[in-house]
């Protein structure tokens, strides 16, 4: 089958990245025609604007987008292009699947965690202003309706992939109406899933409890903002950012991206890891139903990454982003 869908390579190292998923894709078998448009720092240098509305039109078009990592700026400049496509597109189910992978030096070892984070609102609505000189306020904005949608997507999701417990991550100890009312609407989806085992932790005890005892762990259900934070943490019991997937899902689109930083200090060395987008492109492939395709390639991933001879400096080796494409791709072409 064939499937044109959006490429976005990002900045920094994000061109590197997203050309060897693509070359990795080819390798395949599979038939995609890709649409690039860029995003970001450097579609703002270009086009006055981080999202073109011809980038948006294409993914409204294709429904589909694989994304590389955006450059956003500290305390200062334009706003997250990242957080604005999740509400333009109302992207508002983020997930965060956290494995070990074989031959990734990590703290803990079989860890299968699955995040599953609202993304549309609370603090990441980005209403702040200054209320005199020297104070500044930002709302948390939660509402009844993505609360509750969050919490059936992560239900619904759960009961798909056969997993057992959801734990929702709250501060309803101390935020008792935004968050009490987060909680409120997971109490209320959980009483439909009674073959599911539904608790709730306090974010800050879900911090600790996360580092403590890692498999404790099954779904976790955030709030927007304790779900970047949570999958992050969650990210370096693995191995980090470099090796963790994630895909953002509304009712209309879906944009799979990597997570991790442009790296603007090795841009150009090829030596980048495209682990992370690669996982994310078979979150893609599996959203589609090229099921069968996924797994081949997430094999000829695992038989590289296990073996260590030609995995990238952050994993430990010493091979080229090139090198490391050419090996996954060589795994491909043995196991057919």
């Amino acid at each position: 089958m064939k499937y044109t869908i959006t490429l976005v390579p990002g900045d920094g190292i994000g061109p590197e990245v997203t050309a060897a998923v693509v070359e990795i894709f080819k390798a395949a078998g599979l038939q995609i025609e890709w649409e690039p448009y860029m995003a970001g720092a450097q579609a703002l240098l270009n086009y006055g604007t981080t999202l073109p509305k011809a980038l948006l039109d294409s993914i409204e078009k294709n429904k589909l987008a694989l994304k590389g990592p955006l450059t956003t700026p500290i305390g200062h400049g334009f706003a997250s292009a990242n957080a604005e496509l999740r509400r333009v597109l109302d992207l508002y189910a983020n997930v965060r699947p956290v494995r070990n992978l074989p031959g990734v030096p990590a703290r803990y070892e079989n860890v299968d965690i699955i995040l599953i984070r609202e993304n549309t609102e609370d603090l990441y609505s980005g209403i702040e202003h200054v209320v005199v000189p020297g104070v500044v306020e930002s709302l948390k904005i939660i509402t009844e309706k993505a609360s509750t949608r969050i919490a059936r997507y992560a239900f619904e999701w759960a009961q798909r992939s056969h997993r057992k417990k959801i734990a929702a991550i709250h501060k309803a100890n101390i935020m008792k109406l935004s968050d009490g009312l987060f909680l409120d609407c997971c109490r209320r989806v959980a009483a439909e899933y009674q073959e599911i085992k539904y608790s709730e932790v306090i974010v800050d005890n879900a911090s600790m409890q996360l580092i403590l005892n890692p498999g404790q762990f099954d779904v976790m259900l955030l709030e927007n903002l304790y779900g970047d934070i949570m999958s992050d943490a969650a990210a370096g019991l693995v191995g980090g950012l470099g090796v963790v997937p994630s895909a953002n899902i509304g009712i209309d689109y879906a944009v799979f991206e990597a997570v991790h930083g442009s790296a603007p200090d090795i841009v150009g060395q090829n030596a980048a890891n495209p682990t992370a987008i690669l996982l994310s492109g078979l979150m893609m492939l599996d959203h589609i139903g090229e099921t069968a395709t996924s797994v081949r390639i997430y094999k000829a991933l695992l038989s590289v990454l296990a073996e260590r001879k030609s995995i990238t400096r952050d994993l430990g080796g010493q091979a080229t982003t090139t090198e490391y494409t050419a090996a996954i791709i060589q795994a491909l072409e043995d196991e057919a």
